[in-house]
């Protein structure tokens, strides 16, 4: 046989099977139980691939919405003293700031304390901040939600509070309050803790309940006096233009700082939540996985039906010269195809529900009256998805790859009929 006819023949086969293979998936005649085992095998698979986007896109949107969120009240990284406070900050300041990747460096000093109002007690952390400089290495002027900011002057002990913070000691923007730090002063009675009064001058809200409900700002001057810092500082926060070169690039600044200083970054200060998401992501795709796997193993049963049920039309292909891999194809592409429109409806569904995941949420929070979300639990109060292309190339290629595995039997044993056997009794 020439290679031309060799050709034809293979373009003839490749057509027979795709015609045959698409023919048998919705039976005009016949068996009609085997059409609808192929539709509830779609439908499983168009759940199982739903489900496992819908999931993967709200533990996506829960991770960026929480890093934004923290990067919104803290810094890209922060360099500070090993033992004991930064001092000649400005200094440091110019040599960070001579690193291209630093876009803002503020100073900034960090202390614990207790606030009192009446009778509400509330530990809280306290930051001391320059109003202008912390603008622009953290996003805290965009959750103000009372006065701002720069409404701290040094000497006049403002104080910005969180909203979560303000509503438990039950104050307000003007409201005194009392803040006892844990340095005390040495008097006959013993040693007493340092107090001081602070006006309310601000009210924030960034959304997340560990910063609204435990910490506060004042200026920075009015920090260093409570902590008898002196001239010197807690350390330099910093802003980059990519925030994901943070441990590199402040690792960087500390060198050429020279000397010993202590580094952090937004990864390491927060890598317990990070990590807990990323290890509950890659088992819930597992877990949700063996959705998919069920579903796509359905297939199997299917085409062991339809295997049985055209046994007599192999056996007439067979005669007709169609070869056993011919065979296998046609059940091969029966199956494949089952997944593959079960899989495309899948991800049409679940970039739906992934796309309305907040309003099906509220929907179901209203109508149920209760709260899914509980905001000292779970750190944020909504429910929000992001659809990651990689997430469905990788669910798609799983479950395609699920599904032809699943058709590797049925279409084997179709490939063994014997035609003389399956015409005996025709």
């Amino acid at each position: 046989m020439t290679t031309e006819g060799r050709q034809a023949r293979l373009r003839w086969a490749g057509r027979l099977e795709t015609f045959v293979g698409l023919r048998y998936i919705w039976s005009r005649s016949g068996n009609r139980f085997i059409s609808f085992i192929s539709l509830i095998s779609m439908l499983g698979i168009t759940i199982g691939v739903a489900v496992l986007i819908v999931v993967l896109s709200v533990v996506n949107g829960f991770e960026t919405e929480l890093r934004a969120r923290i990067l919104s009240m803290t810094s890209h990284a922060a360099v500070s003293g090993y033992t004991s406070g930064l001092d000649n900050w400005p200094a440091a300041r110019v040599v960070a700031m001579e690193n291209p990747r630093v876009i803002a460096a503020a100073p900034y000093v960090e202390g614990e304390g207790m606030l009192v109002h009446g009778d509400k007690v509330s530990g809280v952390a306290v930051r001391g901040v320059l109003p202008e400089e912390e603008l622009q290495v953290s996003g805290i002027g965009d959750k103000m939600v009372q006065g701002t900011l720069t409404d701290l002057i040094p000497g006049r002990y403002g104080i910005v509070l969180g909203v979560a913070l303000a509503r438990e000691l039950q104050v307000g923007v003007g409201d005194r309050v009392i803040l006892a730090v844990n340095q005390g002063t040495i008097t006959p009675a013993g040693i007493m803790p340092r107090l001081r009064r602070f006006v309310v001058s601000g009210l924030f809200e960034a959304g997340m309940y560990e910063y609204d409900r435990g910490t506060a700002f004042v200026h920075m001057t009015d920090a260093a006096r409570m902590y008898r810092m002196g001239e010197e500082v807690s350390g330099l926060r910093l802003r980059l233009d990519d925030l994901f070169q943070a441990p590199v690039v402040v690792r960087e600044v500390a060198r050429s700082l020279g000397g010993s200083y202590y580094v952090t970054d937004w990864t390491r200060q927060h890598r317990n939540f990070f990590r807990s998401i990323a290890l509950s992501k890659r088992m819930l795709f597992t877990v949700l996985l063996l959705v998919v796997g069920v579903a796509a193993f359905n297939i199997v049963s299917t085409l062991v039906m339809v295997v049985k049920d055209k046994q007599s039309d192999i056996a007439i292909l067979r005669t007709l010269g169609a070869s056993p891999r011919s065979i296998m194809s046609v059940f091969t592409l029966q199956g494949t195809l089952i997944g593959v429109l079960g899989i495309l409806g899948g991800i049409a569904l679940g970039v739906l529900v992934a796309l309305n995941t907040e309003t099906l949420v509220h929907g179901l929070e209203a109508a149920l009256d209760t709260r899914f979300l509980a905001p000292d639990v779970y750190f944020i109060t909504d429910l929000p998805a992001e659809i990651r292309a990689s997430d469905l190339v990788v669910v798609c290629t799983t479950a395609i790859l699920l599904c032809m595995v699943s058709t590797i039997y049925p279409a084997w044993r179709g490939a063994r009929t014997q035609p003389a056997e399956a015409l005996r009794y025709e």
